[in-house]
This record gives structure tokens, sequence and C-alpha cells, in this order.
């Protein structure tokens, strides 16, 4: 279940640095919060699906690199983006 192109394309307008910025960190980070979103939900309907559920794992793990990357190289972007997506942060 790939993410809908309208739902992808709003995103990266949301998170981007500049018009053609398709893969910054926080962009990255954006997209695979939305994934993980809809992955939780559909968790929540299908509980057996196990497959379902480490590519959720995968997914989680890939935003925690990210945004350890993005820490320490940008504090304050790893800040906006911390709150625009409501994450919590250590």
């Amino acid at each position: 279940m790939p993410l809908a192109k309208e739902v992808k394309t709003k995103t990266i307008a949301d998170f981007h640095r500049h018009e053609k910025d398709t893969g910054s960190p926080e962009v990255q980070i954006a997209i695979l919060t939305t994934r993980i979103q809809q992955l939780t939900e559909h968790l929540r309907n299908n509980k057996q699906d196990q497959s379902c559920r480490r590519g959720l794992l995968k997914l989680v793990g890939q935003r925690r690199r990210l945004l350890t990357y993005l820490r320490q190289s940008n504090y304050q972007a790893y800040l906006g983006v911390t709150e625009r997506l409501n994450l919590r942060r250590k």
C-alpha cells in the first residue's frame, strides 16, 4: 500500500527547502511519518498481518536514524520537524 500521489506531493510541498527538494531529511521524515501513520491504521484493523508489521518496524527505524542525523547536523530543523509532526523527542 504505497502512499497516494496527492498525499505524497502535499507532504513534500509542506516540508521542502526549495521548489525541487524531494530528498532532504525533513521531507524524508515527513513522508515516513505519513506512511507509518497509514500502516498503523492498517494494523489496527488487521492484527495478524505480520509482514506489514515488519515493514512498519523497518520504517520506524529508518525514521529514527534520519531524526538522529538531523539532530546532529541541524538542531533547529530537527526541532521544527518534530514540532510540526508531533513527534516525541529525547
